[in-house]
């Protein structure tokens, strides 16, 4: 099922509607309990919330002439029109001309609420408002309370445009693909599908009675290996009829069967008993619709697969919500999603994608735990919202999700220190990164604090943009104090660098780089000390390494912040290119370039634990957008942007970079750049020792050999310098 039309505002056609936040928690849930371990059940550790089971859709209209609409619902409903109950429930309802009050409710305990309205001018949309408590009452007279205490929403709604697609019916589709290679092998077949994927086997020709197991791999090694790959099946096979083991579920005669539950894979190897036997093996390829607006492409062929193969690693763990990895998890992280998100931004533009993940990641009130019950993934759930704003100029999304980040703040407020700060508390998971040495977590972590530093300025930032004035205030003080304590709290004038810790108020001798890169980025230092840090830490090969891709992503930024463009490409090259030369075709959960053979696919005490298809490993997309075609919003929804190309090495390069309103171009070589946009307006950056040519516009020196140049969308500029 190919949908198509999206609800990010407004519609005048009809769609399926519900109460903001609550599909999406249905969905999402799902989709996080679909992760098995050899064939076991593995649901998620954290609080999982529901939908609410009757909500209240109501519209205020004014017509000009009577109206005939026709309704639908996911669960029993009613509907009042000025107060007064219809009879039953109704399919169809004649609206007099003049203005009313409609009020459907409905009610659903097993998938969410939802509506679908259709008339000539009244349409269930985003414009509907909802809640899940009217708090209306009558008295002993009669008279109905008003309900002036009832909080309203804007509804709900995604891309269902027709009474017949329930959205508790959505699927995402599958295209048959057939096997690469198939080889017999110590008594059972290894069959081989050229690549990374993900999906549902299909066995072709089933006969006689037995067993058929099918053990996954994302290597031949795991595939192979029956006693500890992570994810099998075992089917039974009665006179051509099978039962799953698993769920006992039978199913009739048929000439093909495809497994229930859908795998991460690249190879699969097939046992079976002797009385059971298949013709053929293909699989069912499940994945997202998307369309690749971004690109990338340069005189360097390694860095063009190092693009592709970042992209098809988004493709894959992009579903109905942005994944860590395809093939154990399978989970909404929000450490991870956050860099789903800005990579997304360079790649697919999907807004929709990021709403649902930032609505699951968040649940319901009350807040009893961290974002997956991780600190630093909580703060990330903060600093993502006012990302998406600005890369979408989508204010009205921010504005519905307001009231969730208040409480969630309210919730890390409630758990600081005496000096205003975060430190790990029972039940909290301080993570901050998978390191290959020991890292303290004990006491107040200047990476923890850093980012609940920003994440009050983005609580301040979001109310100001809500027009909570009481509420920017507060949590700019916050801020603003917590600010002041970062350097004398953590800066270590001998070692040039933030100490990764403090413990009982005394500095620990530590220095990791994580406080420390994102201090660069988040520009929380000055120039001289950001100067210091680059080689103190960033470029220290005695500091601690960092060896996961989720980290090396913050790593680099910050080396691109501080113009380390070459390097950066230097150690893309190393890292990703490093997983290329071991046959990658989709990029890792970690990367240690000194391990050897087997090594490379065990984590967690597991031998195949490690996934070879992780989100926060295509981190190059986001690097190669922002960092050297230099795109990047200035103003919301790029009304205004900046272009900073640097070639960083490379002869020349050329890539579009998606906005709200189309796709900005950029081609630099040593001696011309090209931009076009096709929206707004904003600076071209750049270097040259010589007085630069401009086939639009005036040039401006701002500085010795830098300048910049105004883009005016709808005009292709062509600057030789």
């Amino acid at each position: 099922m190919l949908l198509l039309l999206v609800c990010s505002t407004p519609l005048l056609a009809q769609t399926w509607i519900w109460y903001p936040g609550d599909y999406e928690l249905w969905l999402g849930n799902n989709m996080n309990n679909r992760r098995t371990e050899r064939g076991a059940f593995f649901p998620p550790f954290w609080k999982m919330d529901s939908h609410y089971v009757l909500v209240e859709f109501s519209k205020k209209l004014d017509l000009a002439q009577p109206e005939e609409i026709e309704i639908a619902a996911e669960g029993r409903y009613n509907v009042k029109l000025d107060g007064k109950l219809q009879f039953g429930s109704p399919a169809k309802l004649l609206l007099p001309a003049g203005k009313h009050n409609l009020n459907i409710k409905v009610h659903n305990q097993s998938t969410p609420p939802t509506l679908f309205v259709k008339g000539t001018t009244v349409n269930s949309d985003a414009t509907w408002k909802v809640t899940f408590e009217d708090k209306e009452w009558i008295d002993e007279s009669g008279k109905a309370s008003d309900t002036s205490a009832t909080v309203y929403l804007d509804a709900g709604c995604w891309n269902f445009n027709d009474p017949t697609e329930l959205p508790s019916a959505y699927r995402l589709p599958v295209e048959t693909k057939p096997a690469a290679t198939r080889k017999h092998i110590q008594g059972g077949e290894l069959i081989d599908f050229g690549k990374e994927t993900f999906g549902y086997i299909t066995l072709h020709a089933l006969q006689g009675s037995g067993t058929v197991n099918i053990y996954y791999g994302e290597s031949p090694e795991e595939a192979q290996d029956t006693a500890y790959c992570e994810t099998l099946d075992r089917l039974r096979v009665h006179n051509g009829v099978v039962t799953d083991l698993a769920t006992s579920h039978s199913r009739a005669a048929q000439s093909s069967y495809t497994v229930e539950g859908s795998k991460a894979f690249r190879y699969v190897y097939i046992t079976r008993s002797e009385g059971a036997n298949y013709r053929t093996v293909d699989m069912q390829y499940e994945y997202m619709p998307e369309e690749y607006r971004g690109s990338f492409r340069c005189n360097d062929e390694e860095i063009n697969r190092i693009w592709d193969v970042g992209a098809y690693t988004m493709h894959l763990t992009t579903r109905e919500f942005f994944i860590d990895g395809i093939k154990r998890d399978r989970w909404v992280w929000s450490g991870d999603a956050i860099q789903s998100y800005l990579m997304n931004y360079y790649l697919f533009f999907d807004n929709e994608a990021v709403k649902r993940t930032i609505w699951l990641l968040r649940g319901k009130d009350p807040v009893t735990s961290h974002t997956n019950t991780i600190m630093d993934y909580t703060f990330f759930w903060f600093l993502s919202i006012y990302d998406y704003y600005m890369y979408t100029g989508d204010k009205h999304f921010l504005t519905q999700v307001y009231p969730r980040m208040q409480t969630l703040m309210d919730y890390v407020l409630g758990r600081t220190n005496a000096s205003g700060m975060v430190e790990g508390m029972t039940g909290d998971w301080v993570f901050v990164d998978w390191a290959d040495g020991y890292m303290d977590k004990k006491g107040e972590l200047s990476f923890e604090q850093v980012l609940f530093c920003k994440s009050l300025e983005t609580m301040s930032l979001c109310a100001r943009l809500v027009n909570d004035g009481e509420g920017e205030h507060k949590y700019n003080g916050l801020a603003t104090a917590l600010r002041a304590k970062l350097e004398p709290a953590f800066w270590n004038e001998a070692k040039k660098a933030l100490v990764h810790n403090r413990v009982n108020g005394a500095q620990s001798e530590a220095v990791t780089r994580y406080a420390n890169m994102f201090a660069v980025f988040f520009n929380y230092l000055s120039a001289d000390k950001q100067q210091a840090i680059k080689h103190s830490v960033l470029l220290n090969d005695s500091v601690m390494k960092i060896t996961t891709p989720y980290m090396r992503f913050y790593e680099l930024e910050a080396l691109c912040a501080l113009g380390e463009q070459d390097a950066v490409m230097k150690e893309m090259k190393a890292y990703w290119g490093g997983m290329l030369r071991e046959g990658a075709t989709s990029f890792w959960e970690k990367y240690n370039p000194d391990d050897k053979g087997a090594q490379h696919l065990a984590m967690y005490g597991r031998p195949y634990g490690k996934s070879l298809c992780h989100a926060w490993g295509a981190s190059p997309i986001y690097l190669l957008g922002k960092y050297y075609l230099g795109v990047r919003p200035v103003r919301e929804g790029y009304k205004e942007f900046s272009i900073t190309p640097v070639l960083g090495g490379l002869k020349w390069m050329e890539g579009d970079v998606p906005t709200p309103g189309g796709n900005i171009h950029v081609y630099m070589d040593a001696r011309t750049i090209k931009v076009s946009a096709p929206q707004g307006s904003g600076y071209l950056y750049f270097s040259s020792k010589r007085k630069p040519k401009a086939s639009v516009g005036k040039v401006e020196e701002v500085s010795k050999g830098n300048y910049r140049l105004l883009v005016q969308s709808g005009k292709e500029i062509v600057v030789k310098y």
